[in-house]
């Protein structure tokens, strides 16, 4: 039975996206990543941009098949150097502050089959022709924003009893409009409330300038010292030029970025993880003066492994905070796509961490920021690690113990 009023909240979506995603203005430069099965929230997005002023909108599409062939038969000598014109596309796109809005559809296991070498490779490679406008992103210089859109393949992953893929797809969209808050009765408002009570969470555990946290759940006890000066973040974030944007839509987090020289002990997941086409699970890390000494995952090893040979991803980016309370985990949903799956759960990232989680980081070079203790990584990525079981103590400079998650929610 398809979803009631589908149009009009598929177009309320693309709406979301543009005003609270990344707030397009007059003269703005926006560029949509899309797969070629979204073309209808594709032109709902483009058609949205230029009514509210945006001098160009240009479109990056994706294809999950073609993605597959690439990698399974590209000769490697062009798998794994990226062509001058895409590094000239992103550096197009730096150049005039583009606002990117990314839509996320993919199979989580679309690369299942595929020699894991040969991803690695070519993430290897891509990764320094997208490092420009990587560090765009990580230090908030440009708007972004990250959503995401029911396909057959990958909500058949979320819904293995719906009977067919069309009800499968249905169920998805609709898990995806209650997250994003299309099922209330004014979206934008619901958002900007939202943003507020993020970001007073944010504002308590800035004040509070904890030296340490320390996290313990079954098969988690990690002490995580924290930067002197960090900033923890939730809701918006804000360009350069003032302009609120809604990096992930749905978002449930308040984070920061660890000292990567002081990272202590164990950590497991809680939930798959979809990296590269292809589904992690059972990961488990052993950390020593801030750095992974033993690492294993039950699903996906050789996948693991290859990630952590990336510089950097040895070590933190991130650490954060997300009650079990939230809808996204009471819907009791596992959606392989971290976008979603890091909304549910307390979850952390192996690599670069965000400069902007310590005073004045976004003006500090490389080395500035690696003193400061932030991790520099071409690579992030996130994994989660949180539970109704898990309790998380904020320890002070002077050893004062402060509990600030009990059962996996706010103490």
């Amino acid at each position: 039975m398809p979803l009631a009023n589908f149009n009009e909240k598929l177009k309320q979506y693309a709406d979301l996206a543009v005003d609270i995603g990344v707030a397009v203005k007059p003269g703005d430069t926006v560029y949509l990543q899309i797969a070629v099965d979204q073309a209808p929230l594709a032109r709902l997005i483009v058609a949205a941009a230029y009514q509210r002023g945006a001098a160009e909108v240009q479109v990056q599409w994706s294809d999950d098949t073609l993605k597959r062939l690439d990698m399974a038969h590209m000769a490697e000598d062009r798998l794994f150097n990226i062509p001058p014109f895409v590094k000239g596309q992103f550096d197009y796109w730096v150049d005039h502050q583009a606002k990117r809005i990314t839509v996320i559809s993919s199979d989580p296991d679309n690369l299942a089959a595929i020699d894991p070498t040969r991803i690695a490779n070519y993430q290897e490679a891509f990764t320094k022709a997208y490092q420009r406008l990587m560090n765009a992103i990580s230090s908030m210089s440009i708007s972004w924003t990250i959503i995401g859109a029911a396909s057959p393949a990958w909500a058949q992953k979320v819904f293995p009893d719906a009977k067919t893929p069309q009800e499968a797809t249905d169920r998805l969209w609709e898990a995806i409009f209650k997250t994003t808050r299309i099922d209330q009765p004014d979206p934008e408002a619901a958002w900007k409330a939202h943003d507020q009570k993020l970001s007073a969470k944010a504002k308590w555990l800035t004040n509070e300038q904890f030296d340490q946290l320390h996290y313990m759940a079954p098969g988690t006890d990690l002490v995580v010292g924290l930067p002197k000066n960090h900033i923890w973040k939730g809701g918006g974030a804000f360009n350069p030029r003032g302009e609120e944007f809604m990096a992930n839509m749905p978002t449930e987090e308040v984070f920061t970025a660890p000292d990567f020289r002081r990272i202590d002990g164990t950590v497991v997941s809680t939930k798959p993880l979809s990296y590269s086409g292809q589904i992690l699970e059972g990961l488990q890390f052993t950390f020593k003066n801030g750095q992974v000494v033993n690492a294993h995952a039950d699903r996906g090893n050789d996948v693991l492994q290859n990630l952590l040979k990336t510089p950097g991803a040895r070590s933190l980016g991130e650490v954060s905070l997300v009650p079990d309370p939230s809808p996204i985990s009471q819907s009791g949903l596992i959606f392989f796509n971290t976008l979603y799956d890091e909304n549910a759960s307390d979850h952390m990232a192996l690599g670069q961490a965000y400069p902007f989680s310590v005073k004045d980081g976004v003006a500090m070079n490389a080395e500035q920021r690696r003193t400061a203790g932030l991790n520099q990584s071409p690579t992030h990525v996130d994994f989660m690690m949180g539970s109704a079981n898990m309790n998380i103590d904020g320890i002070k400079p002077d050893g004062t113990v402060v509990p600030i998650f009990r059962n996996g929610d706010w103490a």
